[in-house]
């Protein structure tokens, strides 16, 4: 059954996670955060989004964004989601 859409308002602060399927490490190496921290810093400049902090662990991360308008938040996500697909 598909979740129900989550409301997104503009000028609110977000704590967004994103985990490995299973617990699985999605950071193997220095390069794979250096990558990923590319990644944030180019789709902050193409979606209008803050972002407030960042935390990396091995198999996941944290961040704390605030959207600028209410359908930032959406393609923002996909965006530095493409670090799973970068060489391992």
């Amino acid at each position: 059954m598909p979740r129900i859409p989550r409301g997104q308002l503009a000028g609110h602060a977000y704590h967004v996670l994103n985990r490995g399927n299973s617990g699985a490490v999605v950071f193997h190496k220095e390069a794979d955060y250096a990558a990923f921290l590319d990644l944030l810093t180019s789709a902050k400049t193409k979606f209008p989004v803050r972002l407030f902090g960042y935390f990396l662990l091995p198999n996941h991360f944290h961040l704390v964004l605030q959207p600028k308008t209410e359908d930032a938040l959406s393609p923002f996500m996909p965006a530095i989601s493409e670090y799973g697909l970068a060489d391992s």
